[in-house]
């Protein structure tokens, strides 16, 4: 009996401390390690708001603090819109180049922007399996249907797949996650809910985490490869890891990895 009564107590001791664990304060400088993994810190702003990273590769990581005074997903969509700011239509010469068979030097870039986004796909669809996306396909089996236009629809609990085979393109939705792709371009989207640090027993969700990619050759400047991982609490501020690369499929499966571990080291997710 005596044991009995130990380890009652033991229990409630445990789930006492378990609530009393506060989230972390609001993040008001960022912790910039000199470097981190394939990451190498290139400079640190004096106030501690943003610091900048180059990978072996090239690619550029901007790591600042954001404000979501305005709401965390007006400040996200933001930083899509300048991310995506001034892109260049294609023009009629680069139609003519599009519909033109392939080059190996152009198969291959193909390839490797394909790469990427399947890469980064496969890390959202990572984080949405722990949001516990429920994915399941009813007695009546697979709900696909096909259209005399090319076009093919796959709609299951959670997964909602359309595929046009006239202009290449496809839209996916699994969960927070969205893909759109065609034969130029791709771009990867995810926002969820999550809890903070310190708060794993909390039923509330006080903290988001988001993934933005987009590759493409209609991109300013050279580039063809831009996004960002952020994370923190709605209220603010937001770690945001802008990512940049003018080489074609970016090294995502390096490069996101390392992004990750900043933003949620600093973020507080």
């Amino acid at each position: 009996m005596r044991t009995l009564y130990l380890l009652a107590a033991s229990g409630l001791a445990l789930g006492t401390s378990a609530c009393a664990v506060k989230a972390p304060p609001a993040r008001t400088a960022l912790e910039c390690p000199q470097t981190q993994g394939d990451l190498s810190r290139t400079s640190a702003a004096s106030d501690g708001k943003s610091c900048t990273y180059m990978t072996s590769s090239g690619a550029e990581v901007t790591l600042q603090l954001v404000s979501a005074a305005g709401g965390a997903d007006a400040a996200l969509t933001s930083i899509e819109t300048t991310l995506l700011a001034n892109r260049t239509p294609p023009t009629p010469d680069d139609k003519t180049k599009a519909d033109a068979p392939p080059t190996p030097a152009t198969a291959a870039s193909a390839t490797d922007s394909s790469k990427a986004a399947a890469v980064a796909a496969e890390q959202a669809l990572e984080d949405s399996s722990r949001a516990s996306v429920d994915v399941r396909i009813d007695s009546s089996g697979k709900h696909v249907t096909e259209n005399g236009d090319g076009t093919m629809r796959v709609d299951l609990p959670g997964i909602h797949i359309t595929a046009n085979e006239n202009d290449e393109s496809a839209k996916v939705r699994v969960g927070p996650i969205s893909i759109d792709a065609n034969d130029s371009s791709a771009t990867i989207k995810s926002r969820r809910d999550v809890r903070l640090r310190g708060e794993a027993f909390s039923r509330e969700k006080r903290g988001i985490r988001a993934t933005f990619i987009y590759t493409g050759k209609d991109l300013p400047t050279g580039y063809r490869f831009v996004g960002y991982e952020a994370g923190g609490p709605k209220t603010g501020p937001i770690t945001v890891a802008i990512v940049k690369s003018k080489l074609d499929g970016v090294a995502g499966e390096e490069i996101y990895p390392d992004v990750k571990k900043l933003v949620r080291k600093n973020g507080g997710v």
